[in-house]
């Protein structure tokens, strides 16, 4: 098993569709959210994903696919 933590920036198309909820029906990863920030225009979200590294992999390119720019975390900025 492995922890990831990433930054996900979504459009405002993307802001109402359920897409964390898709995210962990499609792969076998536990989904964590550590921060969020939502407005009309975008929305961001600290995500913490747990599971296989390929399954994280996987997930990792489906969000990209559906619109979502997807970012490291920085683990200091975060904890500290």
């Amino acid at each position: 098993m492995q922890s990831t933590r990433l930054w996900l920036m979504f459009p405002a198309r993307l802001i109402t569709r359920p897409v964390l909820w898709e995210l962990a029906k499609e792969f076998p990863v536990v989904t964590n959210i550590r921060q969020a920030s939502v407005t009309e225009e975008i929305g961001l979200v600290s995500l913490e994903l747990d599971g296989e590294r390929e399954d994280i992999k996987k997930a990792i390119t489906w969000l990209e696919e559906q619109g979502i720019k997807v970012e490291p975390v920085e683990i200091n900025t975060i904890e500290g």
